[in-house]
């Protein structure tokens, strides 16, 4: 029987980058469900389809086609209608957007067979705002990941710094303080951990820590 590891948490927690160098490690499939909002969210903007308007986003489901693949290493490419847009979804507006879209409860109904699919013929570590509570609830291992919004903002800087990006800490600060409010009082499948989540606050850590220590606990548990 696959084993299905579930990791939650909040917008720069570092889950995306630390569950994928766990699932290299632990030979997993890695699957970034916050992909799969955003490229959603990317496909709204390209149809100028604003996230409220319900009837837009119910023909926009029906036109596109969100898909994820996997290199023969194991790394997730997401396609929009057979188009890589992997680095297309990677921008702060993106960001927003997958946080508006999420919302919108055609869409997660649209997402939540293919991400279940995935994890019922492989062995996955799966990242996202409700794993552990809806899209897998009965993954053997469910870990809520969080740091404090200062040092996710700071991370998430470096991050699009490095990338050759023109921000500003405090811009990113604010998104991050605005998308933790709007995913944790969204009326459907808001933010929170699930009751039997192992609760791990990576403030202060390396990424080299909070890599070991993820591992650690999902080798403790499995």
């Amino acid at each position: 029987m696959p084993i299905a590891i579930a990791i939650d948490g909040p917008a720069g927690a570092g889950k995306s980058t630390i569950a994928k160098l766990a699932a290299k490690q632990l030979n997993f499939i890695y699957v970034d469900t916050g992909a799969l909002y955003r490229t959603v969210g990317l496909a709204a903007t390209k149809n100028n389809v604003e996230p409220k308007t319900s009837e837009e986003i119910d023909e926009l489901l029906r036109k596109i086609k969100v898909e994820l693949t996997f290199n023969d290493k194991n790394e997730q490419i997401v396609l929009l209608d057979g188009e890589d847009v992997s680095s297309q979804i990677r921008t702060p507006e993106a960001s927003m957007m997958a946080s508006a879209i999420s919302a919108v409860p055609a869409v997660r109904a649209y997402l939540l067979d293919l991400q279940r699919n995935i994890a019922k013929t492989n062995n996955v570590i799966m990242d996202g705002r409700d794993i552990g509570t809806v899209v897998l609830p009965n993954a053997q291992i469910k870990i809520f990941l969080s740091a404090d919004p200062e040092e996710r903002a700071k991370r998430r800087y470096d991050e699009l710094i490095e990338k050759g990006m023109k921000v500003k800490y405090e811009d990113i600060l604010a998104d991050v303080i605005e998308r933790d409010y709007n995913d944790s009082h969204r009326e459907i499948a808001p933010l929170k951990p699930a009751e039997d989540s192992i609760m791990v606050n990576t403030t202060g850590n390396t990424l080299k820590q909070s890599v070991e220590l993820l591992i650690e606990i999902m080798k403790e548990n499995m």
